[in-house]
Order: structure tokens, then sequence, then C-alpha cells
């Protein structure tokens, strides 16, 4: 599925965290790994522009993102790595980066001497652009690790049970993929889930897409058929699952998918999550990007985000 794997970094400890699942990725599925350092001068220039960055911080700043990239190297052991450091945009980078890789895995947030190479928003533009999925980290409370973590200490990483979100949509149906691939080199149990957007139903349908009118109450006569296709959506996963060897659950739940997602993942024992950045289909868009970017924001385990092939063409 993955032979080579892009990884910024900018050395900031959510980059770190971002780094070891890179690698443990690159460990699973043999991939080689580039470690990407973008030094945005117009960015720590701040207030004034690029032309007026002198040669000594020039200097500086791009000696920090050579450091960052090494370190996280010497974590890889015997991996196949790769270390880059350009100047540029860091989300035009990554994306053109990107387009010689098959997975990008990023934090969501940095702040370092490079000065906010990974931002929160360049991260939500890799996922809504690359031209290959991404898996975003965020820091888990603190519990994060530095680029500075040295070879043999690195933090053993295993997916035990792998959230794979449906709706039974062409871009939902697009991480299905991964997310199997994902749960099967880490022998992990799929978590297939799907949710129906009862406040959608409720008062928040679109007529022109086939829901309904707004302000039409939730009724039996409209929710049954939505949980009978999640039910149908989530048992294909499962049954590809067991078909592979792997342990499967399924479940549907009524409510906002963003907060049930969340929720899930909070509550139970999920590792990793796979999902499509769109959704539309009988269960009235259950997978938005909005909600992709509000499990993004809001879970401490990596999410895979993949942009089925026709999105956006």
């Amino acid at each position: 599925m993955y032979e080579s794997i892009l990884a910024p970094t900018d050395g900031s400890p959510t980059a770190g965290l971002a780094a070891t699942h890179a690698l443990a990725l690159a460990d699973a599925f043999d991939a080689s790994v580039e470690v990407l350092g973008v030094v945005d001068l117009d960015e720590a220039a701040g207030p004034f522009d690029a032309g007026s960055v002198d040669e000594e911080y020039h200097d500086r700043v791009e000696t920090e993102a050579q450091r960052s990239v090494a370190s996280v190297a010497e974590r890889a052991g015997e991996q196949t790595v790769e270390t880059t450091v350009v100047e540029g945009d860091p989300a035009e980078t990554i994306f053109d980066r990107a387009a010689d890789h098959d997975l990008v895995v990023l934090g969501t947030h940095g702040r370092s001497a490079i000065d906010r190479v990974l931002t929160g928003s360049t991260s939500a533009q890799v996922v809504r652009e690359s031209p290959v999925p991404v898996v975003t980290v965020r820091e888990n409370g603190g519990e994060s690790v530095t680029d500075g973590t040295a070879a043999g200490d690195e933090p053993a990483i295993d997916y035990d049970d792998v959230l794979v979100p449906t709706d039974g949509s062409d871009a939902a149906e697009a991480a299905v993929d991964h997310g199997l691939a994902v749960a099967d080199a880490f022998d992990a149990t799929v978590h297939a889930v799907t949710v129906v957007d009862v406040g959608a139903l409720a008062g928040g349908g679109d007529p022109t897409l086939g829901g309904p009118a707004a302000g039409a109450p939730a009724s039996g006569d409209l929710l049954e058929p939505l949980v009978e296709q999640g039910e149908e959506a989530t048992e294909r996963v499962a049954e590809r699952a067991r078909e592979a060897g792997l342990d499967a659950v399924t479940e549907v739940g009524e409510g906002s998918p963003g907060s049930m997602l969340v929720d899930y993942v909070d509550d139970g024992p999920v590792d990793f999550v796979a999902m499509g950045t769109h959704g539309h289909s009988g269960l009235e868009r259950v997978l938005l990007g909005s909600t992709t970017e509000r499990l993004i924001r809001n879970v401490s385990v990596p999410v895979l985000s993949v942009r089925p092939e026709d999105d956006g063409e």
C-alpha cells in the first residue's frame, strides 16, 4: 500500500510525535521515508519582507531545519530515510513533494526556531489538497516525542484498534482500503462505524440533495432506511476485514457525526482513524469535510484522511 512516506517536520514536539508515527508506518509497510524541513523565511520574518532577512539569520534558521530533519533520521535505525531541507511556502512545498510519495504524515501544529512551519492551517490545507492520503497527528496532552529522541529509545507504536467511519459513499469507500491495510499491517481490530445525522434529518436537510425539507421531523419513516443503509455499509467493511483474517466490530449510531465519532475514539480502544474527507449518500453527508477536520482537531490518535480520486477535479 505504501512504499514511500513523506514526513514534514519543524523540530516541534508535535512534529516529533508525527515523525514517530511515520517511522512506525514505514516499518510496518517496509517503506522509505523522506523527512522534509521547510524554511519559510517570509513567515519567520514577520512584519519584514523576505528581502530584509540577513545572511546570519538565514543560516541560523536553515541550520535549525537541518538539525530537525537529521534528528529524525537518527531515530530511524536501519530504515531507509532521506532528508531534505528547502525554502518555500510550507503547504505548497509539501504538495509538490507529496506527489512523489504514497502517504504524508505530519503534526497538526508546530512552533520552533523555524517558526510555525507546520501550523494548524497548513495541516488543514494539506489534508484538503494533498494528492495522496494524509495522516495528521495531534499532541496528546503534552505527551509528545521530540525530534531529539535518541536512536534505540523510540517509543513502540502499535495500532490495536482501527476506526473506519463509513456511510457507503465513494468518499468513504476510498478510505476503507487504507484503513484495512493499516489494520492488517498491525493485526488490529477494525471498527466499522456509521453515524446517521439526525440533526440534518430534523431540520438541516437540503431537498436539492434528496434530503427532507428544512424543519421536517426525524420520523421513523425517514430514519429507519438510513439506519438500514448504515448497517449494510458497516457490515460490508467488516466482511472485508474478516476475509483478510482480522477481527471486526460494527456500530450504527444516531446523532451528530463529528461529536459521536470523537466520543467513540475517546471512549473506546481506538488507536488510529481512517476516513474519507467528503461523503454524500443516503445517509445525508455523514462524512463531511467538517467532520474529518473535527476529528483531526479533537482526537489524540492519528487520523488518516483520504480524498476520493475525483474530488476537486
